[in-house]
């Protein structure tokens, strides 16, 4: 998120320096990896039209940089009731999506899902590549005039000599700011060795909330990368610690259950915060000269275009 509104502020011709308590690139935060789920499938309409608006964004910016981060392989929503799918919203949007039979989604991928229950395709879905995005975010702030600093952690916003600070610490935004109501917490992430062409993200959905619990996605690695969401207990993110195994017994017994050619047993597993606010809804705002872009509540990364154009105009507004 950061980046991506140092990219937005850098190219309207602002000077801009960017801030990062490590390194670029690390692993202790929310944006490392090789992949993070692209949908369309939301059950609200203003994330479905988000989610347009940054696929939009993604796609000048790899026009841009000349870098590939999109992988749009699909994605498939499991439900038992289609109607507690995003199908109605995804109508509304006017956006493609077809219902499909447990038996025909075992016809057309290796995914076995229990009979009685149906699957909502969504062809504009897939995959972004983490890592490469983060780095094209940043090569085109830095073309356009940003300044990196690295190795440079702040503990208090009046040490900043800046006429507007645009915060992206996700769960460490409490140390700046501790009146902003977020919950961090660190989530496990399990690989699994899967041979083969990309199989479509999954989200097996909440019957009742409609949002993701167990999920899988592409992997350009090993071929496989699940999770669940918002499993993970609250943190202290100057902490480290280490994916929780209890968690990955879990993920694995599902991708067993899930992924008939994929080796159940994991070959890697890391850690991921989330920065949650009660609702799961992100906070975009400006307060005096703070303009704050965190939580995103484990969802965030796909709307990374979107949101740092938004935290720009909060900047220069």
């Amino acid at each position: 998120m950061g980046s991506a509104a140092a990219r937005a502020l850098a190219r309207s011709g602002h000077e801009v320096t960017l801030l990062e308590q490590f390194r670029v690139g690390h692993d202790r935060g929310s944006s490392h990896g090789r992949s993070r789920i692209f949908r369309l499938a939301y059950p609200e309409l203003e994330y479905v039209r988000l989610a347009e608006e940054a696929l939009r964004g993604w796609r000048e910016l790899e026009v841009e940089t000349g870098t590939k981060v999109l992988e749009l392989n699909g994605l498939l929503e499991l439900v038992v009731d289609p109607a507690r799918s995003s199908r109605d919203v995804l109508e509304a949007a006017g956006a493609d999506f077809e219902l499909l039979s447990a038996g025909e989604v075992r016809r057309r991928w290796p995914i076995a899902l229990p009979e009685g229950w149906t699957a909502l395709l969504q062809p504009e879905a897939g995959i972004v590549r983490a890592d490469l995005a983060q780095r094209a975010f940043l090569d085109s702030a830095l073309a356009h005039g940003a300044q990196l600093r690295e190795e440079t952690r702040v503990d208090s916003l009046d040490d900043l000599d800046a006429e507007v600070v645009v915060v992206t610490a996700g769960a460490w935004v409490r140390r700046l700011l501790p009146a902003v109501p977020v919950r961090p917490t660190r989530e496990t992430l399990p690989y699994f060795r899967r041979e083969g062409a990309a199989l479509p993200s999954i989200g097996q959905l909440d019957p009742e909330t409609r949002g993701h619990v167990q999920y899988s996605l592409h992997d350009p690695r090993y071929g496989l990368k699940s999770g669940i969401h918002h499993a993970g207990g609250e943190i202290d993110p100057d902490e480290p610690g280490e994916p929780d195994p209890c968690l990955v017994e879990q993920i694995a017994g599902w991708v067993a259950r899930r992924h008939p050619d994929a080796d159940p047993e994991p070959v890697a597993a890391e850690t991921c915060l989330y920065t949650n606010t009660a609702d799961e809804r992100f906070i975009l705002e400006r307060r005096g000269r703070v303009v704050i872009g965190s939580a995103c509540s484990g969802h965030g990364f796909k709307f990374a275009p979107a949101t740092g154009r938004r935290l720009a105009d909060l900047a220069t507004g």
